[in-house]
């Protein structure tokens, strides 16, 4: 049941932390949709990271790894995403982060968006209460093309972390939590918590991937990595060069509402994904069992019994 919650928050989770999510055409038969899965994570298990190390994103900048945090690369974590069903931005898509001790059941993902730079200016006036209100409002305007579509109607709970952001580090934080209309308030809740870096070129993106009932522990994670992730000089937000440097065409405020609004309207494409390809979702974890997650577990003590760092 761990691995079947998450394999399902990756699933669902992936479809809105601005990857391109879309419904993809169903495997040929169950069986390939298994193999693949497990393919795909054990390509990750070989071309990944171990904590602690230091490791390159891009040309913008290096994310020193915590120990039990392993780093799967673009190509291979392109190839994971893609077996839960997404098809990914890879113009975007940096790599993904999971973590190797025996209970964790998160899963983050970077991006680097080169927009620009972005002002932050208008994070002195933004107020958590009329933003929340405003999204509310926007997802009830939604609901109309999303009940045209026969998709359910979405609600926002309220904040999991209100929107924060830091002038001296650059850095933002925010989570919103939504559920289907009818849902209990008190049923779990798949749960995307948001991490950005600003930098001269744009921003990173760190979204951690993890579920109501377990974010109040597994956000430290997500603020971790973010501490843990520096920009290369040259590439910093302090170097920004008015004279010669691409500005953004939106500001810091677009960060919360503006992809706050675009995941809340991809909650009901996703659902309706696990609600079609559910049979297979199911048999891949009864099928592929622990072993799936463990990919990347088992390889950290085949090394050390080889003697290799």
């Amino acid at each position: 049941m761990r691995i079947l919650v998450a394999v399902a928050c990756a699933v669902l989770c992936a479809a809105f932390v601005g990857l391109t999510a879309v419904v993809q055409a169903a495997p040929a038969d169950e069986a390939t949709r298994k193999a693949e899965l497990m393919a795909a994570w054990q390509a990750a298990s070989q071309a990944g990271t171990d904590g602690p190390s230091d490791v390159a994103l891009t040309d913008q900048g290096v994310l020193k790894l915590p120990p039990d945090y392993f780093y799967v690369p673009k190509g291979e974590g392109l190839r994971v995403l893609r077996a839960l069903g997404n098809v990914v931005n890879d113009a975007t898509f940096v790599g993904l982060v999971v973590g190797r001790r025996q209970n964790d059941d998160w899963m983050v993902v970077l991006k680097h968006i080169k927009d620009g730079y972005i002002r932050d200016d208008d994070a002195k006036n933004w107020n958590a209460d009329e933003l929340l209100s405003n999204l509310r409002a926007g997802a009830e305007e939604a609901n109309k093309d999303r009940l045209a579509r026969g998709f359910p109607e979405m609600a926002v709970v309220g904040w999991v972390e209100p929107p924060a952001y830091d002038a001296t580090t650059h850095r933002l934080v925010w989570s919103l939590l939504a559920k289907e209309k009818g849902q209990p308030d008190d049923a779990p809740k798949n749960v995307n918590y948001n991490t950005y870096a600003l930098g001269r070129d744009g921003y990173f993106s760190l979204n951690l991937l993890s579920g109501s009932e377990r974010i109040a522990g597994d956000k430290a994670v997500a603020h971790e990595l973010l501490s843990d992730l520096s920009y290369n000089a040259g590439k910093r937000y302090e170097d920004f060069s008015a004279g010669t440097d691409r500005v953004a065409e939106y500001g810091l405020l677009a960060l919360v509402g503006g992809v706050a609004a675009k995941k809340l309207g991809l909650l009901a494409l996703a659902g309706a994904f696990i609600l079609k390809f559910a049979k297979i979702i199911v048999f891949a974890v009864i099928g592929v069992g622990a072993a799936v997650m463990s990919f990347v577990r088992r390889k950290r003590r085949n090394d050390s019994a080889s003697g290799r760092p």
